[in-house]
């Protein structure tokens, strides 16, 4: 594409003058007169170009506010579906070959992962050498060491949350005798009205004698008792 040469024509032609840095003109004004210029150099490149070389020339620029300008020797759309399809099918065989070879690198690696699987549960270990059987022989120790650290630390966390749950119950029993030591016991009004109550008046008599014999002779007793006949002395 043109913008690619026309990049590499103006890098030529500052690396030749060596005065202009290449960093961007805060100066507004500066800035726009700049623009302006290079702009029509970069037009008249690309047409001389077009013209010289026979090439196909598509040119695209937005200026700093936005203002469009092009340049096409030809048809600027036709330009485009052309880059569009030379792009389209050169990167859909590089990603092809790509897959590909990521695909084969894939299954190679899946192959020595499920032989290393089998030695470490004990199979095909006829064809290995002594130095692999050291080597299989380590990396159990090594995945036994790691298994007994994690259920060494599981268990820790296990110990740790029964303590502070043990903590947590605690205060709360705490709480609880304090509340019922500092307030009185209220029980409910069913409760209240199911405790026995004696009505008997203060003024009457408790039968507490012992009579022995017929059941008349506890009777006139009683009634002797409820009504006292005044004692009669003899002069």
């Amino acid at each position: 594409m043109m913008i690619a040469s026309a990049f590499l024509l103006l890098e030529g032609a500052e690396m030749v003058r060596g005065k202009t840095q290449m960093r961007r003109i805060e100066n507004a004004t500066s800035r726009q007169v700049t623009f302006s210029k290079r702009r029509s150099g970069l037009l008249k490149k690309a047409f001389e170009l077009s013209v010289l070389c026979d090439a196909e020339v598509a040119l695209i620029i937005f200026s700093p506010r936005g203002k469009l300008c092009e340049f096409a020797s030809s048809s600027m759309q036709e330009t485009i579906e052309r880059y569009k399809r030379h792009t389209k099918t050169k990167p859909t065989e590089q990603n092809m070959q790509h897959l590909k070879t990521e695909a084969a690198n894939m299954v190679k690696k899946i192959e020595i992962l499920q032989d290393l699987r089998r030695k470490l549960l004990g199979e095909g270990l006829g064809s290995c050498t002594l130095e692999e059987l050291q080597q299989i022989e380590q990396q159990l120790e090594r995945s036994v060491s790691n298994v007994r650290a994690r259920k060494t630390q599981v268990f820790k966390e296990q110990i740790d949350r029964l303590q502070e749950k043990e903590k947590i119950l605690a205060a709360e029993n705490a709480k609880l005798y304090e509340k019922c030591v500092m307030q009185p016991w209220k029980g409910s009004k069913e409760q209240k009205e199911n405790i026995p109550y004696n009505e008997s008046s203060p003024n009457s008599d408790v039968e507490t004698d012992l009579f022995i014999g017929p059941p008349e002779g506890r009777t006139k007793s009683n009634l002797q008792r409820a009504n006292p006949m005044p004692c009669i002395y003899e002069l």
